[in-house]
């Protein structure tokens, strides 16, 4: 049988223009990897949004799997942007194999 641990995977919704901003914090926090995956449209409080590269207001999601210490550090790291520049993040928790590379 196969052994899995616990971790959390997070998820960042950003302008892409300010991604460097979270993986920089990502770094901070200890987490050893991320992942930006770009997002074309979508929908929220304020309606639909769609790509637009010529604004800047393309959107990714950056995304990472950490132990549950460092997933709160960069919570709170990320918390004043998330209201600031209207960022989203959620977090839950997954079931790894080999949880010592998270």
């Amino acid at each position: 049988m196969i052994e899995t641990v616990t971790r959390k995977r997070i998820e960042i919704l950003a302008d892409k223009a300010l991604t460097k901003h979270v993986t920089d914090a990502i770094d901070k926090a200890g987490i050893t990897g991320w992942t930006i995956v770009p997002v074309t449209s979508g929908k929220g409080r304020e309606g639909v949004w769609r790509e637009e590269s010529v604004t800047g207001t393309d959107k990714a999601f950056v995304l990472t799997i950490a132990a549950e210490d460092k997933a709160l550090a960069l919570a709170e790291a990320l918390a004043p942007m998330l209201t600031n520049l209207g960022f989203i993040l959620s977090m839950w928790d997954v079931q790894v194999i080999r949880g010592e590379r998270f």
